[in-house]
């Protein structure tokens, strides 16, 4: 008996594809599924860390060239009223608020200075929603998939059982293939889940500096040009 149990244990195929082959059409779903958010987790862990290091040398950049010295005029009409760099967006949207707050006589339309914050505070808000697009899907996938995972495994575990009854045969032989199966789906759930949690977190806090550093060069830009405003 043991004999034929060692055979037939043998002759199973353990290997990850063999297993999502015998498992059930609920149990291949959920693998499926696992894998499908493994690999939208990972396109968009890449696409944000590409990003986001270009934010930062897009904002290095324009740092050293805003405090290079040079007129503030000159330095808008280099990178023009609409920029693609984050920074430059900022900075554009001022001045161009700015430039619209004079009369033709030479002064200032009043509440120039509200309106020159609001525009770069909208600014913001819309480099913000760009920066943080995608996040949501990874703390949804970090928080879900263990869970649809272990549905996985509880479905897995619960046929395996059912087959056990129905050949009355508890011998390890039968119930290895489908235990197996089912914790498969678990490790698939948490192979989904751990990268996603960890590179939210990580992310998250990389776009809560990016976004740091725009509002505070906003506030530096905001005050030279109440400077000016004042003067």
């Amino acid at each position: 008996m043991e004999a034929d149990t060692l055979a037939l244990a043998q002759e199973i195929d353990f290997s990850m594809w063999g297993l999502f082959a015998r498992a059930t059409l609920t149990v291949k779903l959920v693998m499926v599924m696992l894998i499908g958010a493994s690999i939208w987790s990972w396109a968009i862990i890449i696409q944000k860390h590409i990003s986001y290091r270009l934010a930062r040398s897009g904002a290095d950049q324009f740092d050293q060239a805003f405090w290079s010295g040079e007129p503030l005029d000159g330095l808008f009409e280099q990178i023009g009223a609409q920029p693609e760099e984050a920074s430059k967006k900022i900075f554009a949207s001022g001045m161009t608020e700015w430039r619209r707050s004079h009369r033709t006589d030479g002064g200032l339309i009043a509440g120039a200075q509200a309106r020159i914050d609001r525009s770069m505070d909208v600014a913001i808000a819309k480099e913000a929603e760009a920066l943080q697009k995608g996040l949501p899907i990874l703390a949804t996938v970090g928080s879900t998939a263990p869970f649809v995972g272990l549905f996985g495994t509880v479905w897995g575990i619960m046929t395996a059982f059912i087959e056990i009854a129905e050949q009355q045969n508890s011998n390890l032989a039968v119930v290895a293939p489908g235990i197996a199966e089912a914790l498969m789906a678990t490790g698939l759930g948490l192979l989904a889940a751990i990268p996603a949690v960890i590179f939210y977190n990580k992310l998250s806090a990389d776009c809560d500096r990016i976004l740091g550093g725009y509002e505070a060069f906003a506030d530096e830009f905001a005050t030279i040009l109440s400077r000016q405003l004042d003067s």
